[in-house]
């Protein structure tokens, strides 16, 4: 379903669902503006104390009972590089 089935207006709340990247799995309200969903969002994300902006980009969009759910992808090529788990030695 494309976003030009869903009836959106201005300030219209949606739950942006994030995917991989250092905010995996986590969510956010947000508000529709210029009558449609973002189709990227940048992220202050902390990182290991640091702050990094990681860039998601729009994948899909379900409606919910009265509520949207948009899954935005992690897009490692416009973020901010952030070092894996794996890549960090003994520091956990």
């Amino acid at each position: 379903m494309t976003d030009a089935a869903f009836p959106l207006s201005n300030g219209d709340k949606f739950i942006a669902i994030y995917q991989g990247g250092p905010n995996d799995g986590q969510t956010d309200t947000r508000f529709v503006t210029e009558g449609d969903f973002d189709a990227e969002i940048t992220v202050i994300t902390a990182v290991d104390g640091n702050e990094a902006m990681i860039d998601y980009t729009k994948s899909s969009v379900t409606k919910v009972g009265d509520e949207y759910h948009v899954t935005y992808v992690y897009d490692a090529k416009d973020s901010d590089q952030v070092t894996s788990h794996e890549d960090r030695g003994d520091r956990q």
